[in-house]
């Protein structure tokens, strides 16, 4: 019997079997090790406002936002809910040195209160600042 002498070295094999075991050990491991955090689920609690009442306000307009989306201007209705009927309105009481004061009730949507802003924005108010109830202090 005649062997045949193999004078070159077998070439060579890339085994990927051990290779998908480390990829996948390594996908497990960073599975478990990520937090997934969902930005729904942020529980916020809001600033109460603890400041001291200003005493002076020189030429103030005050805006009521009712929690049904209503607007009132110096206590008078608005008629409409749109950014442009409450611009139409703030235009003729703007000027430089006036303060727009929202006030909205604490069940008025966003974008109620946002459509306010942006509609003193139109009119040129740029002194805009928020009603609030001041904290209750235990004890006083």
């Amino acid at each position: 019997m005649k062997f045949r002498k193999n004078h070159g070295s077998p070439e060579p094999e890339i085994n990927l079997i051990p290779f998908i075991d480390v990829l996948l050990v390594i996908l497990i491991f960073l599975m478990l090790t990520t937090t997934w955090s969902r930005l729904t689920e942020i529980n916020l609690t809001l600033p109460v406002a603890d400041a001291q009442k200003q005493t002076e306000r020189p030429r103030h307009i005050i805006l009521t936002v009712t929690s049904q989306g209503q607007y009132a201007i110096n206590k008078s209705p608005v008629g409409g809910t749109s950014v442009s009927a409450l611009a139409a309105v703030l235009t003729p009481l703007a000027s430089k040195d006036v303060t727009l004061i929202i006030s909205a009730d604490a069940s008025a949507t966003h974008q109620a209160v946002v459509n306010a802003m942006e509609a003193a924005r139109r009119s040129g108010l740029s002194q805009i600042t928020f009603a609030t109830q001041s904290a209750e202090v235990p004890g006083s």
